[in-house]
């Protein structure tokens, strides 16, 4: 087998070495490209450059296939709990009984929040968005925690890593909270932590809260679903940020930035927009579904279909289960439910879908449990944070530990050339 790729340029000739995954996946290394040609790539969107070598998640799209550290999701998300998935992504392994014992207790540990946080967090409108609020959020924990990470102490990574994600999961349910003008809970260490992050979210003071097992399990399985995903956009955002030595809590923030976004973690607030608007406009599923197949319209189904998965999401058929579990335990019937119900079974059945691997994405599907546990559509993209978490979380701490370099992307400039300056009176 080559072992390396050519370049012909200007009579020249050049080798690259091919490196080789443990997934048999194929790059040309081409770091040495400019320095030896002059040359760099143009690639937008950066579809065909691999920024680093990771060990933590492997995805497939064509075969809709999705690892993390060699585990299948469907293994994961059939048996596991998320802060052992959390464990895993970020240090390598499942944890031992001992071991996952001492990390729900370091957590534990950092679960109270700075009181001075709370000052920061009752300067911010109610009508902030709540992606905002827990960006600035995160970003300002640094004050509070101004010694940097020393990566290359495994005790300091530990209790980085715990320290994290205890105080960014209270965070994040907290900006819910301000929102719903409630007052803000705290963790209880004698609960689980889906448990606890269903009481912080919702549980009122004058009344008693009822955790339901079935949301318990569902809500569990889509935080696993969402815990990490290769290199997308604000996973690719948290290691160039940390590349620069930014400490966590700032790195971490930019990717609840990059998230915020419509096309990453927003896409779960669109679908229910959608379904939305489908029914203000009289609920004709039919009709939309028409609209979504005229190449003249503008409009486009959310939910469907995937940047990379060409075949189909495998996370989708797992939520989808949780989904309708959801749907039945709180005997909820809402119109946009049945419309989000007849346009589920368009996408399945019809063949101009089908042809296209159109099908329900976890996008389609995280956004109706969202909505059926009582969350507003601005809220949905902090809970896909704290699912992301401890991914961005691992992500940077392999870019670190890795010694990787400050990244640095190239371009291609076309812009005016050198021109003379023009005295502003002469203009």
């Amino acid at each position: 087998m080559t072992n390396f790729a050519k370049l012909i340029y200007e009579g020249k000739e050049y080798e690259f070495p091919i490196v080789v995954g443990t997934e048999n996946e194929k790059a040309i290394n081409i770091e040495k490209l400019r320095a030896l040609t002059g040359l760099v790539t143009l690639d937008s969107g950066y579809k065909n450059t691999g920024a680093c070598q990771s060990a933590i998640t492997f995805l497939d799209g064509e075969q809709g296939i999705l690892r993390y550290r060699g585990y299948n999701i469907e293994d994961l998300a059939a048996h596991a709990e998320f802060l052992e998935v959390a464990y895993l992504l970020v240090f390598g392994e499942l944890p031992t009984k001992e071991e996952y014992a001492h990390f729900k207790k370091t957590i534990h540990k950092y679960t109270l929040v700075h009181e001075e946080v709370r000052k920061i967090l009752d300067g911010f409108p109610k009508s902030a968005h709540p992606m905002g609020v827990l960006a600035s959020i995160t970003s300002a924990l640094t004050a509070f925690n101004p010694v940097p990470v020393n990566v290359d102490c495994p005790h300091d990574v530990y209790e980085a890593v715990c320290k994290v994600i205890a105080k960014v999961t209270i965070v994040a349910t907290w900006v819910f909270r301000k929102r719903e003008g409630l007052p803000l809970n705290y963790y209880k260490n004698d609960l689980g932590y889906i448990e606890n992050l269903l009481r912080m979210l919702f549980a009122i003071p004058t009344e008693p809260y009822d955790i339901n097992p079935t949301v318990v399990n569902a809500l569990n399985k889509l935080l696993i679903l969402h815990g990490d995903h290769e290199q997308n956009c604000s996973t690719s955002t948290v290691r160039l940020v940390g590349s620069s030595h930014a400490g966590l809590f700032a790195s971490i923030a930019s990717g609840v930035s990059a998230l915020w976004g419509r096309l990453h973690g927003g896409a779960n607030q669109a679908v229910i927009e959608m379904l939305e608007a489908i029914y203000a406009d009289g609920g004709d599923v039919d009709k939309f579904i028409a609209k979504a197949k005229d190449k003249n319209d503008p409009f486009r189904l959310m939910g469907f279909g995937h940047r990379v998965y060409k075949n189909f999401d495998p996370r989708a058929s797992i939520i989808k289960a949780a989904a309708d579990d959801v749907l039945h335990a709180l005997g909820i019937d809402e119109p946009i439910f049945e419309i989000a119900k007849h346009l589920e079974k368009v996408a399945l059945e019809d063949p101009y879908f089908k042809e296209r691997n159109l099908y329900p994405n976890v996008d389609f599907y995280s956004g109706i449990i969202y909505r059926a546990l009582g969350m507003h559509v601005e809220m949905f993209t902090v809970l896909f944070a704290i699912g992301r978490l401890p991914g961005w979380i691992a992500q940077w701490k392999e870019m670190r530990q890795g010694g990787e370099p400050i990244g640095r992307p190239r371009q291609i400039y076309i812009g005016a050339v050198q021109r003379p300056y023009v005295a502003l009176n002469e203009r």
